[in-house]
């Protein structure tokens, strides 16, 4: 079973993970409040390089947003399940869409900082993994779109529906 706790870094022992810690990470994800969480294999937030699984499921709202330090480029492929990545201009307007799917023909992507993106879970169950450089920092890690309302905000729900109505 893939712990949740974050890596050790005395800890030499390799760390395996597969399709039951997918499982167990998407159990987590669908019982949390936000509908997806995560496993660190970096061992804190001021780590050089953040890695980590995200299990995410379809009613999981990611608030668009970019990173905006010229080293926080962000990295993801898709391990299980699909997703949907929305990229948007300054104003919020779409500029490109892609599924993004396990054994598809897009698998991942790449985003160079200050590209303004979100991804929706296509399917229960899915589950990506992550990279961009560290340190994390919640205050200085993401820019919002102001144009995109706030995650448990009334309107997220509806904004979240019409993203997923970009994949239909």
């Amino acid at each position: 079973m893939l712990n949740r706790k974050p890596v050790n870094p005395d800890d030499k022992t390799p760390v395996l993970f597969g399709a039951n810690d997918f499982d167990a990470l998407t159990e987590s994800a669908r019982n949390a409040p936000r509908r997806r969480t995560n496993r660190d294999f970096h061992d804190s937030p001021s780590h050089p390089a953040q890695r980590f699984l995200n299990a995410m499921e379809p009613d999981s709202y990611v608030r668009p947003h970019r990173h905006t330090q010229a080293l926080k480029q962000e990295t993801f492929v898709v391990l299980r399940g699909a997703f949907g990545l929305v990229l948007f201009d300054d104003t919020g307007g779409v500029t490109r869409t892609a599924v993004l799917r396990a054994g598809g023909e897009r698998v991942g992507a790449h985003l160079p900082s200050g590209v303004f993106h979100a991804l929706v879970a296509l399917e229960p169950g899915s589950v990506f993994f992550e990279v961009k450089a560290g340190p994390y920092d919640a205050r200085t890690d993401k820019e919002w779109g102001s144009w995109a309302p706030a995650e448990g905000g009334p309107d997220a729900n509806t904004y979240l529906e019409r993203l997923r109505s970009l994949f239909a």
